[in-house]
């Protein structure tokens, strides 16, 4: 990514170099690179995190390489697994904006709502949402309590993954999508758990890992 100067939000102009790393990650994990304002919005994202980080854990990840491959790696292969045709998403379970956010910044196509019942941590969805700028709003609570289908329903890493797994596939529309990031290890009970109205193909593993993956369900008519 060439030299970029910000000349939006002060808060976007942190930690601009982690735009440059998080490219060089994609292109060694065989991924296309970013526009350059998408990694510009990704640097600003890294930084509201690191800042949040220090008085509410988003997330357990707190060094910025392990930010850049585990989560944001991760959650952009996982954005460009989505069709082309979704236009309404739910990112079940939201926490630190994981994959909603990478997905809203990357698919502006796509209007992302972002689930997340934790009040401080839906205070951070919130201002994410703001500094950057993102086609997204946030669900302070629960998401079974939506009254909504969605185009597709992503999870990553909810507490009791199960249950709702189970949960987030009645929010999916005919003929709509149900992502589920997850390791091959779990993957046979949470397709399960999905119940017999999705057609799977076959998983897609994650960079960097030999057992994270993202099955990609789709519900009948």
């Amino acid at each position: 990514m060439a030299e970029v100067k910000w000349k939006g939000k002060p808060e976007m102009s942190e930690g601009l170099g982690s735009g440059e790393r998080l490219q060089s990650l994609l292109v060694s994990a065989g991924l296309n690179r970013l526009t350059d304002d998408q990694a510009i919005k990704f640097a600003g994202y890294l930084a509201l995190i690191q800042r949040w980080n220090t008085k509410t854990n988003l997330t357990s990840v707190r060094n910025e390489e392990g930010i850049l491959s585990r989560h944001f790696v991760e959650c952009i292969a996982c954005t460009r697994l989505l069709p082309s045709c979704i236009r309404t998403l739910l990112d079940f379970g939201s926490g630190a904006g994981f994959p909603g956010i990478p997905i809203a910044i990357c698919r502006e196509d796509i209007a992302v709502t972002l689930a997340e019942s934790q009040g401080k941590k839906a205070a951070f969805l919130n201002e994410a949402l703001r500094v950057l700028e993102l086609n997204a709003k946030v669900h302070s609570g629960r998401a079974e309590d939506l009254d909504q289908v969605f185009d597709a329903v992503v999870l990553r890493a909810v507490d009791r993954m199960t249950e709702a797994v189970r949960s987030a596939a009645q929010l999916v529309s005919l003929e709509g999508w149900l992502g589920i990031m997850t390791s091959d290890a779990d993957q046979d009970r949470l397709v399960e758990a999905a119940g017999t109205g999705f057609e799977w193909g076959n998983p897609t593993p994650l960079p960097g890992s030999e057992s994270r993956l993202v099955a990609l369900g789709r519900k009948r008519k």
